[in-house]
């Protein structure tokens, strides 16, 4: 049967009694979580939804988002999961955009979705505090085609509209295929994380992988660095996921835990943006636990490449392609590049989205021939591990010399006073661009821009060491925890940083 909650279901008949998910108010069964999304799905049904039929749903990460999603699934609809911070006019945007028939959001999030469904006559379900939903339990799951659209996922976007990116039913069941084996996870593992369950990595790579495969998932809600090494302890996690801010957090939060807290953690995963070595390093020397970064984008289903465990560990690298997907690298001609050569990174494999909804002209500029053209630039060492130089649109021109701000980022993590770094471009009369360095400090570090700028020049070229600097408690972070470069204001860096000059 094609569709995930089916995967998932299996559990239930096979051991109703084991954990599937924990979290700080309680776990929950197989068995249970198969009966509670029965139901779920069952009222969808019972209210006169179709098969395919949109559906917005809203929550944060909590043990009811995959009672709630896995019911949705069960019957059949196209999930559309967003962030718990959307505004009424994004909500609003969306349900016109995608033409949905309903709105479920969790009780502490619902003001904004309340707003948006209103004013468009559609119908609210609150979820939580004994709104739960509950019907005549379906049977099974609908079987879908394939190629049915399973979610939904709008992309934030940097410029124009958010794109819905159509994931099939398929695609989810091929990423959760494709993790299985790098991540050799086992019915026995405890895996934990504070990833946004609404976003792809948290959704179609983290739960449905572990859930698929009979694991545990420990959820929370939200990340705070104390609570996730606490949940760590508590629960005896064996693997967990997270981006590269949180096992930064992790890190400056972890004095007070010792090598017993951690004995059990085997496997750390890393994606949503790159990991600085210097943060690998350290995570690896203080938790005794690698930490393997991947690659993937929405429209890749979140799956691309993955440091295998089964195979040497290359830091700095995203690793190889995953099974069954494929990687290219190619210059600006759209031909492929030699090894250690920069170019545009290209994947191929089942995990491509099936397109943008009713935007057939990006579609057509993004999927070329089944390849996704990603945006992101890359360059593929002599054993196939891929290394993401940085976004495109991220790269800095200073009189004439590229600057990677990965490289120059690296380089500044090494900094011991130097907890979160982002490096950005900045309009310049003479260079055109100049190099920037936004920076957050360790508590009780005193560091001016001069002082960073004659160490980076120790590391660093010549023309890729920043000459700006902004120094600020904490930079601009998404959902998930990554880093939003564009929302830092480039003309307050350039009319108010310190350390400018030649």
């Amino acid at each position: 049967m094609v569709n995930v909650a089916a995967n998932v279901w299996s559990h239930a008949e096979a051991d109703p009694d084991r954990v599937a998910l924990r979290s700080p108010r309680g776990d929950l069964s197989y068995g249970r979580l198969r009966e509670l999304s029965a139901r779920a799905g069952g009222a969808v049904v019972a209210a006169g939804l179709q098969p395919l039929d949109r559906v917005v749903f809203i929550a944060p990460s909590v043990i009811e988002f995959p009672v709630v999603y896995f019911g949705l699934h069960a019957a059949g609809v196209s999930v559309i999961t967003m962030n718990t911070m959307a505004t009424a006019p994004e909500i609003g945007y969306v349900l016109d955009d995608s033409q949905a028939s309903l709105v479920l959001v969790w009780h502490e999030n619902a003001d904004a979705a309340r707003t948006a469904a209103a004013d468009r006559g559609l119908d609210l379900w609150i979820i939580g505090e004994g709104a739960d939903l509950d019907a005549e339990p379906l049977a099974s799951a609908h079987d879908h085609a394939p190629d049915d659209t399973a979610i939904i996922l709008y992309t934030s976007g940097t410029t124009g509209r958010p794109k819905g990116v159509e994931l099939t039913a398929a695609n989810l069941l091929d990423t959760t295929s494709s993790f299985l084996p790098v991540l050799a996870l086992t019915e026995d593992d405890r895996f934990g994380t504070a990833l946004p369950l609404f976003h792809v990595y948290g959704q179609a790579v983290v739960m449905n992988t572990v859930l698929v495969t009979g694991a545990s998932l420990s959820v929370l809600s939200p990340f705070e660095p104390a609570a996730m090494l606490e949940m760590l302890r508590r629960d005896r996690l064996t693997a967990m996921a997270g981006v590269p801010t949180m096992w930064n957090a992790m890190l400056h939060a972890a004095a007070d835990y010792g090598p017993s807290d951690f004995e059990h953690l085997r496997l750390a995963t890393s994606g949503g943006a790159s990991l600085p070595v210097e943060v690998m390093r350290a995570f690896n020397e203080r938790f005794d636990c690698a930490i393997l970064e991947g690659y993937g984008l929405t429209e890749s289903t979140g799956a691309a490449t993955f440091n295998d465990i089964n195979r040497e560990q290359k830091a700095g690298t995203v690793g190889p392609a995953l099974p069954g997907s494929l990687i290219e690298v190619r210059d600006t001609m759209g031909d492929p590049v030699e090894a250690g050569v920069v170019g545009e990174v290209f994947i191929k494999g089942p995990t491509i989205m099936k397109g943008y909804r009713n935007r057939p002209e990006a579609t057509a500029e993004d999927l070329r021939d089944g390849w996704l053209k990603t945006g992101d630039l890359g360059m593929l060492d002599e054993d196939g591990y891929l290394s993401i130089v940085d976004r495109a649109k991220d790269l800095i021109i200073r009189g004439g010399y590229n600057v990677y701000p990965r490289e120059v980022e690296e380089v500044l993590y090494e900094h011991p006073d130097i907890v979160e770094v982002a490096v950005v471009g900045v309009p310049d009369d003479h260079f055109g661009e100049e190099v920037a360095a936004v920076v957050a400090l360790r508590p009780d570090a005193e560091l001016t821009g001069e002082q960073l700028r004659t160490w980076a020049k120790v590391q660093l070229s010549a023309y890729k060491v920043p000459r700006l600097y902004q120094f600020v408690e904490a930079l601009p972070k998404g959902a998930t925890g990554k880093i939003l470069k564009r929302e830092i204001d480039r003309d307050a860096i350039r009319h108010a940083s310190i350390g400018a000059g030649a």
